[in-house]
């Protein structure tokens, strides 16, 4: 059994070397495995979870390097497929204390198929988690569509990281039709305050937990930054502070607060405690820049 299956892209991450305000600023890139759903898969390995990953790669030398950076971790690699076709998808962001700038690079991260999620995998994970990126473009789109329903009938829990930019997704109106379909499986979703007003324009963020609830999302966690985090059920409703630190690379710290959030989850910790370990695990990541790269105690982040 997987406490989690995490479904989506595998990118390369050329990051600026240097803080700068946009990639215009941006000079000297450095290359590091990337992708939400592999970077989540990785941190609650590092947590002691078990985790699978299913993502396409190209047949090419970026591709390599991503296999290999992860081929020493404990994540389960054996649903990793590389397409003949589609180059493997790239990124180029800057380093920033803030939401990073980025232009994305398109390839094989779009090509994950019905039969890259067979009925044993995903009756073998506890939390099925995707993100915009495979909902944005066929075939993966209708793919994890049709593998969000058979996950809600085998009984298992949902994720989705609303990482939306338009530069990723276009088509807003389509996003808010497949976004609304997935939560209505009854999905745990993450998104910022900056995910929020690129997905839904300038409106309250009590208007954008209404909508998301009305849609189907079985619980709803707010991130704020700095500031913290909020996190929405039909019966709760908790915001935890985050303490300040010293920032060294924001690029993937989304995806450690969820990290520690999904894993005080699965342990069966209430939603305040969940987002306690989520900014926990977040403030690690913080403070280094890349991936995280040793294991982390489950004792540093459920500080309750």
């Amino acid at each position: 059994m997987y406490t989690l299956l995490s479904v989506g892209e595998l990118l390369g991450d050329f990051i600026g070397t240097h803080l700068a305000n946009s990639l215009y600023d941006t000079a000297e890139f450095t290359r590091f495995q990337g992708g939400s759903p592999s970077n989540l898969a990785l941190n609650m390995s590092k947590l002691g979870h078990k985790t699978a990953l299913v993502s396409c790669l190209g047949n090419d030398s970026l591709g390599d390097y991503l296999l290999d950076q992860l081929k020493n971790t404990e994540i389960d690699l054996t649903y990793l497929v590389r397409d003949a076709h589609e180059p493997s998808s790239m990124v180029l962001v800057s380093r920033t204390t803030s939401t990073p700038d980025f232009i994305p690079y398109r390839g094989a991260d779009k090509m994950i198929l019905p039969q890259h999620l067979p009925e044993d995998l995903l009756a073998s994970a506890s939390i099925f988690h995707t993100t915009c990126w495979p909902l944005s473009k066929n075939p993966s789109q209708s793919t994890l569509l049709a593998a969000a329903k058979r996950v809600l009938e085998l009984g298992n829990t949902l994720s989705l990281d609303l990482n939306y930019s338009p530069k990723v997704w276009p088509d807003k109106e389509e996003a808010h039709t497949v976004i609304r379909e997935y939560l209505s499986y009854g999905a745990l979703i993450k998104l910022s305050d900056d995910d929020a007003e690129r997905f839904f324009g300038n409106i309250p963020k009590e208007k954008v937990i209404e909508i998301l609830l009305s849609w189907g999302a079985k619980l709803i966690c707010f991130t704020f930054g700095s500031k913290g985090s909020q996190v929405i059920t039909a019966t709760e409703n908790v915001f935890q502070k985050a303490e300040a630190i010293e920032v060294k690379d924001a690029t993937g710290a989304g995806d450690a607060f969820w990290s520690g959030f999904l894993s005080a989850y699965v342990d069966g910790h209430q939603a305040k405690n969940c987002a306690i370990a989520g900014v926990n695990m977040a403030a690690i990541k913080l403070q280094n820049i890349g991936p995280l790269k040793n294991q982390i105690s489950k004792t540093d982040i459920y500080k309750f």
